[in-house]
């Protein structure tokens, strides 16, 4: 895929737009793998999908540096090439939340990013939505203002310095309302925690596993199920998105 853009958003958060017909393809809540340029980074990087512009074949990934290799993606400019694989995994499923009923969409951290385009669609569809971000602190903040043009948008920072005081979950707990549907993506402490709080809903979790192959070959992101637990599910093709009570957090 062509490098369109990137720039930082947020403390080593970067915004990269690709361009390439695989958008065609692509879904809310799948994620591609990149490919490192560096001959010695021999493993591609998971990194989930932002949003999604067919009419322009572009797709927009938020990716925090944390290592090597995003550090490498950090040095793309306009009009490289990237070698990637994609789209990956089953997403979110916006027919989940029928027209005129509320979703709730609930993301921590990198968690947040692959919850704008399932909001995107949403709102398309006739749906209202909420979005509840948790940040560890107001540098780490990003796309507050382009979620909240979809519906109300909360904040909660750990240190307070953004927002509501502490984790997601004390914001869910003082909303006004009862959602009909809840999507989350984050940690695994805040989705094991979202899926208690939202048991009796229609819930569905991203899971963030760490990652291989990306295409259920290396069975280094199995997951187990709650159904069988001599089975499991890998995240990587079978998810990362699971309906809550599936999978053991």
């Amino acid at each position: 895929m062509e490098v369109v853009s990137q720039k930082l958003i947020a403390d080593r958060v970067f915004e990269l737009v690709l361009k390439g017909d695989i958008v065609l393809a692509m879904h809310p809540g799948q994620f591609m793998q990149l490919k490192p340029r560096r001959a010695d980074l021999l493993l591609r990087r998971p990194i989930s999908i932002c949003a999604i512009d067919k009419a322009r074949e572009q797709c927009t990934l938020l990716y925090r540096v944390d290592g090597d290799g995003t550090a490498d993606f950090a040095e793309l400019i306009a009009g490289d090439a990237i070698d990637v694989i994609a789209p990956l995994g089953n997403g979110f499923a916006p027919q989940e939340t029928k027209p005129g009923e509320h979703a709730l969409l609930i993301g921590g951290g990198i968690g947040v990013p692959p919850l704008y385009q399932l909001g995107k669609e949403l709102v398309a569809q006739g749906s209202t939505v909420t979005f509840v971000l948790g940040f560890s602190s107001a540098k780490d903040v990003f796309y507050e203002k382009e979620m909240g043009e979809l519906g109300d948008c909360f904040v909660a920072t750990v240190d307070g310095t953004r927002g509501t005081q502490g984790f997601v979950t004390t914001v869910t707990d003082a909303l006004d309302f009862v959602p009909d549907t809840v999507y989350s993506c984050g940690p695994t402490a805040m989705l094991r925690v979202v899926s208690e709080r939202f048991a009796d809903k229609r819930t569905f979790l991203s899971l963030e596993e760490r990652m291989a192959c990306g295409v259920g070959a290396c069975y280094a992101c199995v997951c187990q199920r709650t159904d069988d637990p001599t089975k499991s599910y890998k995240a990587c093709d079978e998810g990362p998105v699971f309906r809550a009570g599936e999978v053991v957090i």
